[in-house]
């Protein structure tokens, strides 16, 4: 690599949501509000499923892993995107954006395979409640947690260092408002074929593979639920699936939006307002769904908030 690559390569500048000046300010101020909501939101549910005794139960497991992917990968995102709102070059230093390539990776890859593992579970709570806690034990919980977190990890790591090994040209200006593999392949002066190939196939083999799962156990779940007599049966089943099939629909179909096209319709400008719902605004809206449509997570809501009124003052 030449020395003008070496001397790029210590730092990107990142063009932002918006180049407006007037725009900054709110723009800050409505993204800050997006992300403290979701961090506490997320931080709460995290909090929550781990210390309330009644929400011990698998279901409630994977939620908080959902909960620490979704702080996770808006975490990789939403500080660097604000302190870019108020900054006078929105520069990022090369290490901090391959850093921040390779975290936004892991997570969002991990968030469909644990909302595959989340499909599977209320199949197997709704048509096998019997043999439930003995199909979803601890282990097996684990297992469907940890298969996803190694997986998207291999992913990551591939991705960022097939990117990052390759050669930049002088232009250093990245078309978005965090460091994303898409705009990240337009810098480069080598053949992005072998990269392309990799991201193509694997983002289809993702979201096709995780999808598959969600939507076999949910023609499962409802042939089970067709069966049942009991119309208080139907509604506990449906309710328990609402809040999950919710968030599956939200994060899906911005996902297919963002990555299945043909290269020649993609439009930064447009990829970018889908980014924007996918790494701020689905983060924040998943807790307030689970918490909203959920009645044990609102019991175990009012209970902390009796034992806190209990305390001395």
């Amino acid at each position: 690599m030449n020395k003008q690559n070496l001397t790029v390569l210590t730092e990107f500048i990142l063009m932002g949501i918006t180049d407006r000046p007037e725009l900054q300010a709110p723009f800050f101020g409505l993204f800050l509000i997006i992300y403290t909501v979701s961090v506490a939101g997320n931080l709460g549910m995290i909090i929550l499923t781990k210390v309330d005794s009644r929400l011990q139960t698998p279901m409630y497991f994977f939620l908080r892993h959902l909960a620490f992917i979704d702080l996770g990968y808006s975490s990789a995102v939403g500080p660097k995107m604000l302190v870019n709102f108020v900054a006078n070059q929105n520069t990022i230093p090369y290490n901090w954006c391959a850093t921040q390539l390779a975290f936004f990776i892991l997570f969002i890859i991990s968030e469909l395979f644990i909302l595959s593992a989340m499909a599977y579970d209320h199949f197997v709570v709704i048509c096998n409640p019997l043999l439930y806690m003995i199909v979803m034990s601890q282990r097996v919980c684990w297992v469907l947690v940890a298969v996803p977190y190694v997986y998207s990890a291999f992913l990551s790591l591939t991705t960022t260092t097939k990117i990052c090994m390759s050669s930049f040209c002088g232009h250093n200006v990245i078309r978005h408002f965090y460091c994303d593999s898409l705009p990240l392949l337009t810098l480069l002066c080598s053949s992005t074929h072998d990269i392309e190939l990799i991201i193509l196939n694997f983002s289809a083999f993702n979201l096709v593979s995780s999808l598959e799962i969600v939507l076999v156990s949910y023609f499962l779940v409802l042939m089970a639920i067709l069966r049942m007599n009991s119309a208080e049966g139907r509604h506990k089943a449906f309710s328990t699936c609402g809040s999950h099939l919710t968030v599956v629909i939200v994060l899906y179909a911005t996902l297919f939006f963002m990555y299945v096209q043909p290269k020649s319709s993609h439009s930064f400008d447009t990829d970018k307002i889908a980014s924007v719902f996918y790494t701020l605004i689905i983060p924040m809206l998943n807790p307030m769904i689970y918490s909203l449509r959920n009645k044990e997570v609102k019991g175990a809501l009012r209970r902390i908030w009796k034992n806190l009124h209990k305390l001395p003052m």
